[in-house]
């Protein structure tokens, strides 16, 4: 700890990346285990809903992981594994995929829009509990 008795001044960019880590994980296993449980409730087009949700969500995550490791190598004067092009690509690409995978599942699937709203705040739900547990620890 530092001098000011605050853990969150010992917040490193290791934690950071273990923590979205531990986040993109528990987002996908919390989407499939609750998609499963309504697919058998509600039936299996709700639960394809709340998958498309998570997967948005992870991908969300994923894709943070990247912003966060490509901007600490330019903050640490390294050469970022990838180009800035190479990233706003994937990012804007990224969104692409993800707005039409919101609209598809949406047009074709008749299943409950708030399984896909759940879906897609999984990824909150998950970072908020990981941040208390480390604000805790």
């Amino acid at each position: 700890m530092t001098e000011s008795g605050n853990p969150m001044f010992d917040f490193s960019d290791a934690d950071l990346k273990s923590a979205l880590q531990r986040s993109l994980k528990a987002t996908a296993i919390a989407g499939v285990v609750i998609a499963v449980v309504l697919a058998i409730a509600f039936g299996w087009q709700t639960g394809v809903l709340l998958l498309v949700g998570a997967a948005v969500s992870v991908t969300g995550i994923w894709e943070w992981q990247r912003l966060v490791a490509f901007i600490n190598a330019r903050l640490d004067n390294q050469r970022p594994s990838a180009g800035a092009g190479r990233v706003v690509a994937m990012f804007i690409l990224r969104l692409i995929l993800a707005g039409a995978a919101l609209y598809l599942s949406l047009k074709y699937l008749n299943g409950s829009v708030y399984a896909l709203i759940g879906g897609l705040g999984l990824a909150v739900l998950v970072l908020t509990i990981e941040a208390v547990r480390l604000i805790r620890s």
